[in-house]
């Protein structure tokens, strides 16, 4: 029986039912959600080129990222512990469950036993050009995934 749970949120409706998935499957398991803040998304914005930019937009994008996990946590009755990272989704996510990075200076990076994420369901063209975060989590985990759709 999986007891540490990690869940990706990413801001989508599915992603929160992910969370709803897990909080029912696993319902004495330890859940932590987690949101990736992807730097790749900085240079998109229009904020680019002046001092400070690059503050702005990560403050920007912790504050969106926060958002995103508490609402999402609202969404189920039961405790969840949120973390929020700043990586490449894909690498992030595994880098987490996997145990190797830390929440804190003063904590020990443990694994988790399970990851529980979404799927868009991008197909065709979209999904080449843009990539699977959920393809490429479930091609290199370490620990069992469960994709929701």
């Amino acid at each position: 029986m999986a007891k540490r749970i990690l869940v990706a949120i990413d801001g989508s409706a599915e992603a929160v039912e992910a969370l709803s998935f897990a909080a029912t499957e696993w319902p004495d398991a330890d859940l932590t959600a987690l949101h990736v803040i992807n730097p790749a998304d900085s240079t998109t914005g229009a904020e680019g080129g002046f001092p400070g930019a690059v503050d702005q937009w990560y403050d920007s994008a912790k504050q969106r990222g926060e958002r995103i996990l508490r609402e999402a946590t609202d969404a189920v009755d039961r405790e969840v512990d949120t973390r929020l990272e700043v990586g490449r989704p894909t690498g992030t996510i595994l880098a987490v469950a996997n145990g190797e990075q830390a929440i804190g200076d003063d904590e020990e990076p443990a694994p988790f036993d399970h990851v529980v994420l979404a799927s868009q369901g991008r197909t065709g063209l979209s999904r080449v050009l843009l990539g699977s975060v959920a393809e490429g989590v479930v091609r290199r985990s370490e620990v069992p995934v469960t994709v929701v759709r």
